[in-house]
């Protein structure tokens, strides 16, 4: 049986946002024991996201579905993906 995707989740966000680097960190030292890939994205680079997200960031998304914004919240991560528990 193969091992399923390993779950990629999104980080939207801007280079000089405090919020954006403490929902980084607090993701990258949970992957330092699960499994899943992670992905930054500057909405600055792009205009639709720019419009999109606006000073909403970061935001932290999979398969397009919202997971949060401002704040890491690790229960609404495990209420997506309860393989993920924090």
């Amino acid at each position: 049986m193969p091992a399923p995707d390993p779950v990629e989740l999104t980080v939207y966000g801007r280079e000089h946002c405090h919020l954006c680097h403490d929902m980084i960190a607090a993701l990258q030292k949970l992957q330092a024991r699960l499994s899943f890939h992670l992905k930054v994205v500057d909405v600055d680079s792009d205009a639709d996201l720019k419009s999109r997200y606006g000073e909403r960031v970061p935001v932290l998304v999979s398969g397009g579905q919202e997971i949060c914004h401002y704040h890491f919240d690790p229960v609404a991560l495990a209420r997506i993906f309860p393989q993920i528990t924090v």
